[in-house]
């Protein structure tokens, strides 16, 4: 599994680091412009990734990281610690491998698949998570599920009972259903788009 790469460094006698870290409640499009002008003022390199973590590009003194999150805390945000950021980020990897690279789910419950990859998870972390991604950890996963639905519909040839086995649904009606919930929309829908996206791309070949 892909895990988060942290390098602390020591120079000059100055700590620095050089990592992905996570804001909590970061959770509106006011909160992630208040993030991207706190990290402008201090001329750090960075770049946003999926969730909001922070990439920094260059490594980051210890004295930028408190400026940083004593400005973000003015406006109710709070920038994670290096530890925490790993464990978030081990959470969101841990879950999409399983859903996205899995032939086929195993048959164990997702707090079984986290604890057996991040050992025991406490509420703490599992809320802190939530505060980050703006939803809880079983919300996350079916979203996930859902995402890896529409996968296969678009690209692979798999009846829908099977795909509800596969993603271990209790049945095809409760698949549909959640898939409905979630995007609006039914799986006939995207299996009518696969035929015209494959219509226009025999159109062009």
């Amino acid at each position: 599994m892909i895990g988060t790469e942290s390098v602390i460094q020591k120079r000059t006698g100055k700590r620095s680091v050089k990592t992905k870290l996570y804001v909590r409640y970061r959770v509106s499009l006011r909160c992630k412009a208040i993030v991207k002008s706190e990290l402008k003022k201090l001329k750090i390199k960075h770049s946003i990734q999926s969730y909001g973590a922070i990439e920094f590009h260059n490594n980051v003194s210890q004295i930028q990281l408190a400026k940083l999150r004593t400005n973000l805390q003015r406006s109710g945000l709070d920038l994670l610690d290096v530890e925490e950021s790993l464990l978030i980020e081990r959470i969101i990897n841990t879950i999409i491998e399983v859903i996205h690279q899995f032939d086929e789910l195993p048959k164990l419950t997702y707090s079984e698949i986290i604890a057996q990859n991040l050992g025991e998870t406490s509420d703490s972390i599992l809320r802190i998570f939530s505060e980050v991604v703006g939803m809880s950890v079983i919300q996350f996963i079916i979203l996930q599920k859902i995402e890896r639905i529409k996968e296969l519909l678009l690209y692979d040839d798999i009846p829908l009972d099977e795909i509800a086995d596969l993603l271990r649904y209790k049945s095809e009606q409760h698949l549909v259903a959640q898939f409905k919930k979630c995007t609006g929309l039914t799986p006939d829908y995207f299996k009518k788009l696969k035929k015209e996206r494959m219509a226009i791309a025999s159109l062009n070949s």
